[in-house]
């Protein structure tokens, strides 16, 4: 028998991967999502009573699916809803309550559109903006509540609160399980797009736990991203989405070195970029631009391209990053962009031109406790020779880093300030 604390890593690890694929399984079945995820949390409950007596199955996905949707077909029957339309998928899941599924079987594998079409349904007009990301990329795509208030600098329980209420008025409104099309398509393929690009950058760096990435979210975005493109190949800002998430993620074997330690973007070995990846970015962003695009991702896309191109750290045009930056800066006010821009102009004009603007960004307190904040000031304080001030700095940072590795590097830059003070 594995040991409990085994087990429960096992759990949680095999929830965060299957979460978004029984949800979309059993919401395609009961065409209700808010269900589908009670039940998800079910087969969840009972994988943790049941393996801690009999330990992990050599397929625990499977156990997850075959368990949600034996429930499933229990309310079914119970609500007397096995009707006709019903009535092949009663019969598939009969027969699954005979025997387990193989575990070398394939499971339900049609994640590709049904994902998609899930976050159609969560982007519904009925709900608000900020309650369409939150509840997509709780239920849909697996991240966690902390991990959202974490994208969107808010509390947990504001982002919480957000996610019951937004659960209940899909419920009560009865909405369908959908992929619209024509108009109704271009009123939610805003909100999709912000799901979706919320979505890599979890994946990007990660918010919570111990590895700094999460690759497979940004492939599932990139896979949501390439579907939207197809969807929706007039809209511009679809281009320009792919076009930023292809740039990125062609950097991702360079972020992290062999003990996955991230690998800041000035001291990647840019061998290991991926070609093809920026060559599929590179033609996503001339689309956008074909198609008018300037919007958030295109203008984001086109910052990245700026690194893609350019053969190392000395040939980068931090000019035209800053002049882009203050292109999106005029078109979203964001704290965040804003703090991207001193970056920028750190490196275009110099460290003392972006303190500045930081230490304007820190007194306002709208990035209190965001991590990236006094990384940057760190680093700031640091070229300009106050050490003392950037190790505190980074003692913050650090602080406030949810992510292991994240406040590991900012503990060592802390060091690297230490040593740096002069002795008496």
């Amino acid at each position: 028998m594995q040991p409990q604390a085994e087990i429960e890593r096992i759990i949680l690890a095999t929830w965060r991967v299957e979460q978004p694929r029984l949800i979309t399984s059993l919401s395609r079945m009961l065409r209700d999502v808010p269900l589908a995820e009670d039940f998800t949390q079910d087969a969840l409950l009972a994988a943790l009573a049941h393996w801690r007596e009999t330990g992990v199955p050599d397929n625990p996905g499977a156990w997850l699916m075959a368990t949600a949707k034996r429930r499933a077909l229990d309310h079914l029957r119970q609500r007397q809803m096995i009707a006709r339309k019903h009535g092949l998928i009663a019969g598939e899941l009969e027969q699954e309550q005979q025997v387990m599924p193989d575990p070398d079987a394939a499971l339900d594998d049609e994640i590709g559109d049904e994902m998609l079409r899930l976050v159609f349904t969560a982007c519904h007009p009925v709900l608000s903006r900020e309650a369409r990301a939150a509840l997509a990329l709780r239920m849909i795509c697996g991240l966690t509540t902390a991990e959202i208030a974490r994208a969107f600098l808010l509390p947990e329980a504001t982002v919480a609160q957000r996610i019951v209420r937004a659960k209940r008025t899909l419920s009560e409104a009865g909405l369908t399980y959908e992929t619209p099309r024509g108009e109704e398509l271009s009123v939610r393929l805003a909100s999709v797009c912000e799901v979706v690009y919320l979505v890599f950058n979890e994946g990007y760096v990660a918010a919570r736990g111990e590895e700094w990435q999460r690759p497979q979210l940004c492939d599932e975005a990139l896979r949501m991203g390439r579907v939207l493109t197809a969807l929706a190949p007039q809209e511009p800002e679809t281009h320009g989405l792919l076009a930023l998430m292809e740039l990125n993620s062609s950097r991702m074997a360079a972020r992290v070195d062999a003990r996955g330690e991230p690998v800041l973007l000035m001291d990647q070995n840019r061998a290991l970029w991926d070609q093809l990846q920026i060559s599929r970015g590179l033609r996503a962003l001339s689309r956008a631009r074909a198609l008018g695009g300037a919007g958030f991702y295109t203008l984001q896309a086109a910052i990245v391209a700026c690194h893609a191109q350019a053969s190392g750290q000395e040939d980068t045009d931090w000019r035209a990053i800053a002049a882009l930056y203050d292109e999106l800066a005029k078109l979203v006010s964001s704290p965040v962009i804003e703090l991207n821009r001193a970056v920028a102009i750190g490196m275009a004009e110099s460290p003392a031109a972006a303190l500045v603007i930081v230490e304007r960004i820190a007194e306002s307190g709208a990035l209190k406790t965001y991590h990236l904040l006094q990384s940057v000031r760190g680093d700031l304080l640091f070229k300009l020779g106050r050490h003392v001030e950037a190790r505190a700095a980074f003692e913050q940072g650090a602080k406030l880093a949810g992510n292991k590795r994240d406040a590991e590097f900012l503990q060592r830059r802390a060091a690297e300030a230490a040593a740096a003070v002069p002795r008496a």
